[in-house]
């Protein structure tokens, strides 16, 4: 677009983007941030057992989450509003800021992206040296969300419930608050991703860093037993921390002064 002709002046300014275009950036949104997070958990963060300071460990992760959802949201955000995250459209949705009758469709298109990024994460895994045996489900194992045997840190159930309802509900008050009509206008996606890079430093060795549904599920599916049995725990704490932080948005920040 040419910086002589004005935003409005443009025949996509007005247009919405239909359901279908949503949900298909919703799926590459989420691809992205799946594809990017357990991809550098997986590949990077312990590469070559740590020896050489090659592998990018837990920080190299978190950069990672924030990055994919900075460029998701930037890049996708305009056609979607750039959620790539169940627990994040259920708590727009109890913040009023989205319609509940598409709530469905944006959860199954965020599922679909992630499991298709986690396969292929599995398919290219599967060519490296040594894929033999139980090889390829310990890799989905190290990087699945969970407690006990899958915290890094070996902490319980309740730490790692509590953490990510904790974790989630800051999360979703900062979306809130840097999509609130009077917060500076280009600036959320920067402010969300590295949010999230925050938050991912504090859980991540407590219970492998949620925060995200689909990203929970798209490991646990290849993580084994351990992965499939605990995986509800990191879809149902972040969606009551989104939901926490959804329905009180309003009534802690939204305020207004009479005069």
């Amino acid at each position: 677009m040419s910086e002589s002709t004005p935003a409005a002046a443009s025949p996509e300014a007005s247009v919405s983007p239909s359901l279908g275009a949503r949900l298909a950036a919703e799926a590459f949104g989420t691809f992205l941030l799946v594809f990017s997070v357990v991809g550098t958990a997986i590949y990077a963060a312990g590469f070559n057992a740590g020896k050489g300071g090659l592998n990018v460990g837990f920080l190299g992760v978190a950069i990672a989450l924030g990055l994919s959802v900075v460029v998701g949201a930037y890049s996708f955000g305009p056609i979607s509003g750039g959620h790539f995250n169940p627990a994040v459209t259920l708590g727009l949705a109890a913040g009023g800021r989205f319609a509940w009758r598409d709530v469905i469709g944006y959860i199954i298109a965020q599922l679909v992206g992630g499991i298709i990024a986690s396969s292929i994460i599995l398919w290219v895994l599967s060519g490296a040296k040594g894929a033999k045996g139980d090889f390829l489900t310990m890799q989905f194992k190290g990087a699945s969300t969970g407690y006990d045997v899958l915290s890094p840190g070996g902490y319980g159930f309740w730490s790692v419930f509590i953490i990510e309802i904790v974790t989630t509900a800051f999360f979703l008050y900062v979306i809130l608050g840097v999509t609130h009509v009077r917060a500076a206008a280009g600036f959320a996606p920067l402010a969300i991703g590295l949010t999230l890079t925050l938050v991912a430093l504090i859980a991540i060795p407590v219970s492998n860093g949620s925060f995200n549904p689909a990203r929970a599920l798209a490991t646990a599916i290849y993580g084994g037993p351990d992965a499939i049995a605990q995986v509800w725990v990191t879809i149902v704490a972040p969606i009551i921390g989104a939901l926490i932080a959804g329905f009180t948005f309003r009534p802690l920040f939204d305020g207004i002064l009479k005069r």
